[in-house]
């Protein structure tokens, strides 16, 4: 049995002193939206302070899970902590579908039990809502191209964005029109683009979870390569997953050629799988005869 180990490091930089000045600025506006909120008699904007407390919580979770993952691995945990990452993006995510659905439910109330609300104060708040937003989504934005982790709590604050110039809107209408409706309007639409994302995302962080094969790799192209390759007579109990979203793993029982060099065909293999799949960790069992090709 063959083991290939390749230790690559994280192709992101976190930089926590940005994850926590986007804590900070989340609680801060949190405590301003629900004062707002309270003041102006807003549903949008009590749920738009709601949401913004959960990215303040998502972004504690993804600083916690960062710290876990860099942990190096144990005899409890042999191949590492990373995928304490995995674990926060699938609470954040499950956390952006409950809220959604939350707002959902306030918002359909709110239309049968409309209530007086104060526009000018709604657009004030929001306009500054709309500023920390910005700020904390460019804070993620950058890291959460290479991290489940990130990218969950990166979605909290690019629909708190949102949902503040949908909130703006509102006020705006309130303030011109009287329309006292569109208060809770906005509020399903920010619901429904926060269940999009929520919805849209989980999956993803299911499937590695789950050990699914990596995005982009095909079992059969595996195995097909794996066969062409000088001194293999068949590949077969061929499995691909993922140790962490940046590390994918294979282990296959491979069935030697006449009078082939197994140390030889072992090379060539985990180079191959490693260039042509980025396949960094693979177990390969060699045999000599025919097996039980059953998985």
């Amino acid at each position: 049995m063959g083991h290939g180990y390749h230790h690559h490091g994280d192709p992101s930089e976190i930089s926590e002193k940005r994850l926590w000045w986007a804590v900070g600025a989340n609680m801060l506006l949190t405590l301003a939206q629900i004062i707002g909120g309270i003041i102006s008699g807003s549903l949008s904007l009590i749920a738009d302070a709601l949401h913004n407390f959960s990215d303040a919580a998502s972004l504690l979770i993804a600083l916690v899970a960062i710290r876990i993952g860099r942990k190096p691995p144990d005899q409890f945990k042999t191949f590492g902590y990373k995928r304490a990452e995995t674990i926060a993006a699938l609470i954040n995510l499950t956390t952006l579908i409950i809220i959604g659905l939350y707002l959902c439910y306030e918002a359909i109330m709110r239309f049968i039990t409309p209530e007086p609300i104060a526009g000018w104060t709604i657009v004030i708040v929001a306009g500054i809502a709309l500023v920390v937003d910005i700020f904390t989504a460019l804070l993620t934005y950058s890291q959460s191209k290479n991290s489940m982790n990130i990218r969950a709590a990166f979605l909290h604050n690019l629909t708190d964005a949102l949902a503040s110039v949908g909130v703006i809107i509102a006020g705006t209408l309130i303030l011109l029109y009287g329309w006292i409706w569109t208060d809770a309007a906005m509020t399903l639409l920010i619901a429904g683009y926060v269940l999009y994302h929520g919805i849209n995302e989980i999956p993803k962080v299911i499937h590695l979870l789950m050990e699914g094969t990596p995005e982009g790799i095909n079992i059969d192209d595996v195995v097909r390569s794996l066969e062409q390759n000088d001194g293999v007579e068949d590949a077969h109990h061929v499995h691909v997953w993922q140790l962490d979203e940046h590390t994918n793993a294979m282990e296959a029982h491979i069935l030697l050629s006449d009078n082939a060099d197994m140390d030889q065909v072992k090379t060539s293999l985990k180079s191959m799988l490693h260039d042509e799949f980025e396949i960094q960790h693979s177990t390969l069992e060699f045999e000599n005869s025919a097996c039980d090709k059953q998985n």
